[in-house]
């Protein structure tokens, strides 16, 4: 497929608001993808590498914007192009402001001259860039971006410049792909025009409404257990329903993790009738990958690759597991005495790539195993959770402190005699899970429960800050948080709550100057517009009504606890539960 035919589509789903033409135009796109079918599935969500692979082009805007200006002309800096993203609001209209044809007759680069860019060849191109590393890389990456925008037109600017920066923009999320896959290679053309058509009977339109919506469930289930949208979207067209129940698990690649929302043991208990109660650990979620060949893989609850981070955590799983197996835990910080330490010690270990047997030394680890998805070839996902826990005790041995005690119960004492347990111990609370529910990763369900008697803490987005001022005039003092907000396609919003900027050491402000800077997108005087991608623990005193802020929500007394580093823009805090949590007050 063309480039230029790629970036036109999008532009089409783009102008796009109804949800169900989106989905049909998408599923047009995705049927005349051929070859190129894994990739516009990715592209479409703004990925390069599948949804698994924490591989990442590493573009920072500054660099985008600096490709950008080399490839408009020798009269156009970086500068220049920032200064025209303040005024446009976003960078694919940016790029897509500027001539890049007149620079096309260069030799450049082994780029200038060339015609037609296809989606199989920025794909290429894309992923060598994402592989440059070392000395010179830098310079290798804006070369090579400079060498693909200097081959495009406005249309495929647009949408080159929001591809490499992750954010495509055309209101197509997860839950979107999930349904034009299988409108494109499962939903019969009638059943899809009688859903869309005003005119046709109830009763078939129930119908068709019915064998759509198992259609997607059959893709929802091969997504959840592959994360990969490209591979489903091939199998789907290729193999069909069958092909897709084949989809299983694979020991290595990363699923997301199964989430929880808070809640009381007398939500748990009235509705389930009996709970099953676990220790809530104040520690970081890791998912633990043991291959055939004993090889071991420990993945964040981002999916990203922390194997090298924490060491005594591959030599315990090495030691004590003997089977293939994905285990899901949490891996704490412990002292000296064996007692918890909290969550920003285990912190330290995760963003440490350097000097990892120095802080293995400061900051010791323990992993504390609670489910188990996979174990000597057999899928468990669809098992209850009892038997689940039944397996991973068989895995690591039913005497292993790595274990979790699981506590079924349907008493209430029993339960808060549990958690006083737990909190004495040094822990954060208690997790409440339904007995007989499925492991569903990536859901937030009603199956796992929370409970956390301290203050409460919302895990917000930061989406703007301000610089400082005097002695800290050079670093971002104040933040702007946000809330996001579900979208039925699965592609976020934002919307705002509040700023903080009490709790924060001067050590504390330089290192969050050097994680936010790079995700800057805009700056207006003292004031900074920041790209949704880094989120703060923060904790509050209440949570009031308020016009000030777009949410309609403002923090009492707001205070920076920590940069939830194991978490996305995607997985913070929603909009919805704020609601939730101001009504219950």
């Amino acid at each position: 497929m063309e480039f230029a035919e790629f970036a036109a589509r999008a532009a089409e789903i783009e102008a796009e608001s109804a949800d169900l033409a989106v989905v049909s135009l998408l599923s047009d796109l995705f049927r005349d993808a051929d070859d190129d079918l894994s990739t516009v599935a990715r592209f479409v969500q703004g990925r390069v590498f599948p949804a698994w692979d924490s591989t990442t082009l590493d573009i920072g805007p500054r660099l985008c914007h600096e490709a950008i200006a080399r490839a408009a002309g020798p009269n156009v800096s970086a500068d220049d192009v920032e200064d025209r993203l303040a005024d446009r609001g976003e960078i694919g209209a940016v790029a897509a402001s500027y001539d890049f044809g007149g620079q096309r007759g260069l030799a450049a680069f082994g780029a200038g001259g060339q015609d037609g860019l296809t989606v199989a060849e920025v794909d290429s191109e894309l992923r060598a860039l994402a592989a440059a590393s070392g000395s010179g890389s830098e310079e290798t990456k804006l070369k090579t971006l400079y060498g693909l925008f200097n081959r495009t037109d406005p249309d495929e600017a647009r949408f080159l410049a929001r591809l490499v920066l992750s954010e495509m923009r055309i209101g197509v999320g997860e839950g979107t792909v999930r349904d034009a896959i299988a409108e494109a290679f499962l939903v019969a053309p009638e059943d899809a025009a009688a859903i869309r058509d005003d005119d046709v009977d109830t009763e078939t339109e129930t119908a068709a409404r019915e064998r759509r919506d198992e259609a997607i469930a059959t893709v929802a289930r091969a997504l959840q257990v592959s994360n990969d949208y490209g591979m489903v979207a091939e199998v789907t067209r290729d193999e069909g329903e069958s092909g897709l129940s084949e989809v299983r698990l694979e020991v290595g690649r990363p699923v997301q993790a199964m989430l929880a929302q808070a809640g009381t043991a007398a939500d748990a208990l009235d509705e389930w009738e009996t709970a099953a109660v676990e220790t809530k650990f104040d520690g970081a979620r890791v998912q633990v990958h043991r291959d055939e060949a004993g090889d071991v893989s420990l993945f964040s609850r981002n999916m990203e690759d922390v194997t090298n981070a924490l060491p005594e955590i591959v030599e315990f799983v090495e030691d004590a597991v003997d089977e293939p197996a994905i285990l899901d835990g949490e891996v704490v910080a412990m002292d000296d005495d064996g007692e918890p330490l909290p969550f920003q010690e285990i912190l330290r270990r995760f963003r440490r790539k350097h000097d990892v047997g120095r802080m293995r030394e400061e900051v010791r680890v323990e992993l504390r195993a609670f489910d188990c998805l996979h174990a000597a070839g057999d899928d468990l996902l669809t098992e209850p959770l009892t038997t689940r826990h039944d397996r991973l005790a068989t895995v690591l041995g039913p005497d292993s402190d790595a274990v979790s005690d699981l506590l079924l119960s349907d008493c209430p004492d029993e339960v808060a005699a549990y958690e006083s347990e737990a909190l004495e111990a040094g822990h954060e609370g208690i997790m409440l899970k339904n007995p007989d529910a499925a492991y569903s990763p990536g859901d937030r369900g009603k199956n796992w429960l929370k409970r956390k008697p301290d203050v409460e803490t919302l895990d917000l987005v930061v989406t703007g800050a301000e610089w400082g001022e005097g002695r800290r005039a050079k670093f971002l003092g104040t933040f702007l948080l946000s809330a996001r907000v579900d979208d039925e396609s699965g592609d976020d919003e934002f919307e705002t709550i509040g700023k903080v900027a009490t709790g924060i050491t001067d050590e504390e402000l330089v290192e969050l100057t050097e994680l936010l800077e790079p995700e800057i997108e805009r700056e207006s005087g003292k004031e900074v517009d920041i790209r949704p991608s880094v989120v703060f623990e923060v904790g509050y005193e209440e949570i009031q009504a308020s016009p000030t802020y777009s949410s309609g929500y403002a923090l009492r007394f707001p205070r920076f606890i920590s940069v939830r580093e194991d978490k996305t823009a995607e997985t913070a805090d929603s909009l919805e539960r704020i609601e939730r949590l101001a009504e219950s007050q």
